[in-house]
């Protein structure tokens, strides 16, 4: 007979957050010890997933497994939660309807007297305001209601109360873009008037904000005038003002899949300050010239007054690149062989050349996604995009080098790009090497171009492209310039987007600054700290992190709702990921991950292998590796969790 170990207390008290799965049980991270604390379902004591709490806790005599239970919730993460209200069908009484949360491991208890304006399946905003010891659920009140569940509308609004964005803007804030919309006061004296210059636009289809306008004219034979003009957001909006305060707190504009949220009041970003046709507008603008070899041979920056001629959708220029004929055809297609030069110059210079392919939906009149299309990135995405690039980095390089090109030391805000993660390297080359693919370390830039030439076309691509970006680190704003490694500049800022980025408006500022301290103006700016931008670009960041994950959020909603058409139907997909119960699968057609239950496999009882990266059978030895291609059928949508459940039919 076993000896009984016995659990030998020490009595430790510690604090930490919990993390609570949706089983119930929880555990809690503390800093000093290298594992987290186990906590079961009954010794959580009504803590919520978040919560800071203090806990004690023991080892096992071994002195490897921790056990603790929760004494005292110092800090709720919140207490309210957005959910879907559930008035028929549940567990309780009459006397309560639910709100579940998919965040939280128990769903939240409201009166039935107080539901008698709401409906069966209403996303709610609910409030927590007590959980009585006789009771497993905590009670809450409704504060707010957004629709449906499922509907558009209610899955925008959830979704940015959910990240605590604000929808609309304050009367306060309308009435000072209406001012400044009214008044409109143009000094022309320093500013460089480019009116009488081919100028157009090239944006999607359906832009309203235009940022960026390219211009161009023949000065002699071998030379060209380039103008790549910026909206001037920053000669209308005062540093400091209402509207500087509201755009600071945003920091970024939110595309949903047929919506946007701006940074601005629309009589701003979409009106005053976008650069539309036949209209003249405030630009800060970079002109150069450049040789037929692509060499540049002038810089310069500055306030201008454009008029563009034309606006331009990327497929309209694709059209005249392709053809070689239409409006503006000899501009549009010079400035398209200058962004070839510029493409290859940054591939040589270490550039890693990444090609998403992006999922774009039509809606219908009821904003219910009827019909989707794969975009690649083609000629004039990438005309635009060089042309942006460079204007970034060349302006980058003018306030952080000195005219000897020794650095100045003067004080940017900088967009920063750090090396990838070695052990995501490592995992990455781990990962495609039963693939038949081979990633050299020593050269990692060029390794990593020439792997993605390999996978071009071929089932596996997605799924590598998404690993490549997964084990790079991400980008953001800084003051402390570190360089940009997938661009391979070593000074690079961020300009170009000004009606939609903050960053930029700051980046606009400071180089007017810097301008102006060798010009006679009248204008003054003052420097701040460098521990103030520092604060503003950390802010910037996080924003724009955000901003990602909600509308990487919201597609997946629209691509679950899209989905649910084709229940019952057979597709092919490739495996991107394992967990110990499920494999998670990518639909070639949909771009978008589905999930099969290791146990709904017929053919086998399969696990994880230890190295995370394949499957094996109990019984047959087969393994699936990540990258494998395989068929399923589509069984089921959960659009409240957004998840696409598979079955799983055959390896192919």
């Amino acid at each position: 007979m076993k000896k009984k170990i016995k659990k030998k207390y020490y009595n430790n008290l510690s604090t930490g957050f919990i993390k609570i799965t949706n089983h119930g049980y929880a555990f809690v991270h503390i800093k000093k010890l290298q594992k987290d604390v186990f906590i079961p379902k009954n010794k959580t004591h009504k803590a919520l997933e978040g919560d800071l709490v203090k806990i004690r806790f023991y080892y096992n005599r071994k002195g490897v497994k921790m056990e603790g239970e929760v004494l005292k919730i110092i800090k709720r993460k919140t207490k309210q939660f957005i959910g879907i209200l559930k008035k028929s069908n549940i567990k309780f009484d009459d006397q309560y309807g639910i709100v579940h949360n998919n965040n939280i491991h128990v769903d939240i208890l409201v009166s039935m007297k107080k539901l008698e304006k709401y409906h069966h399946n209403d996303k709610v905003l609910v409030q927590i305001i007590s959980w009585p010891k006789k009771l497993k659920n905590p009670l809450g009140k409704i504060i707010k209601v957004f629709g449906s569940s499922g509907e558009y509308k209610t899955e925008i609004y959830s979704l940015l109360e959910e990240y605590k964005i604000s929808y609309n803007f304050s009367k306060k804030i309308e009435n000072e873009a209406k001012k400044i919309f009214s008044e409109q006061i143009t000094d022309l004296r320093f500013r460089r008037d480019m009116r009488n210059v081919n100028t157009f636009t090239i944006d999607p289809l359906n832009a309203k904000d235009f940022d960026d306008a390219l211009s161009i004219r023949k000065l002699n034979t071998d030379i060209w005038e380039i103008g790549v003009h910026i909206s001037d957001v920053s000669h209308y909006i005062k540093e400091g003002s209402l509207l500087d305060q509201e755009a600071y707190s945003r920091a970024t504009s939110i595309y949903f899949v047929g919506k946007v949220v701006p940074m601005f009041p629309k009589i701003l970003s979409n009106d005053l300050c976008s650069l539309q046709p036949k209209k003249d507008k405030l630009s800060f603008s970079y002109i150069f010239n450049i040789n037929s070899k692509g060499e540049i041979l002038k810089n310069w920056f500055g306030k201008t007054i454009i008029r563009s001629d034309r606006k331009f959708t990327y497929e309209e220029v694709q059209c005249i690149i392709d053809q070689k004929e239409g409006d503006y055809y000899e501009d549009i297609y010079t400035l398209f062989s200058f962004s070839k030069i510029l493409i290859q110059n940054r591939l040589k210079n270490g550039g890693i050349y990444l090609e998403k392919v992006e999922v774009k939906f039509h809606l219908d009149e009821k904003n219910n996604p009827i019909s989707l299309h794969l975009e690649k990135n083609n000629d004039a995405h990438r005309l635009i995009e060089e042309f942006m690039l460079l204007t970034n980095r060349k302006i980058s390089e003018f306030v952080s080098l000195n005219l000897n090109g020794i650095p100045s030391n003067k004080l940017y805000i900088y967009r920063v790009h750090d090396k990838p993660d070695f052990q995501k390297i490592l995992s990455l080359k781990k990962i495609i090497e039963p693939l038949g693919y081979f990633l050299d370390l020593k050269n990692l830039k060029t390794a990593i171009n020439h792997l993605l030439k390999q996978i071009k076309g071929k089932p596996e691509q997605n799924m590598i492209e998404n690993l490549i970006l997964r084990s790079m680190s991400k980008a953001k704003y800084s003051t402390k310039n570190i360089g940009h490694y997938g661009l391979s500049f070593i000074y690079y800022t961020h300009f170009t987007s000004p009606i939609r980025r903050y960053s930029d408006i700051i980046a606009h500022r400071l180089l007017y600054y810097y301008l102006n301290k060798t010009r006679n103006t009248n204008e003054k700016y003052k420097l701040k700290t460098m521990e103030c931008y520092e604060k503003q670009t950390l802010h910037c960041s996080y924003k724009e992190r955000l901003a990602i994950d909600i509308e990487r959020e919201f597609l997946k909603f629209i691509q679950v709702k899209y989905i649910i058409k084709f229940i019952g139907k057979e597709f092919y997909g490739i495996i991107t990921g394992f967990t110990d119960w499920s494999v998670y699968i990518d639909l070639l057609l949909f771009q978008t991950e589905g999930m099969v239950r290791l146990r709904d496999i017929k053919e086998d009882s399969y696990i994880l292998n230890p190295n995370n990266y394949s499957i094996i059978g109990k019984t047959k030895r087969k393994t699936y590796y990540l990258g494998d291609k395989v068929k399923v059928k589509l069984m089921n949508v959960n659009l409240e969790k957004k998840q696409i459940i598979l079955d799983w039919i055959d390896y192919i």
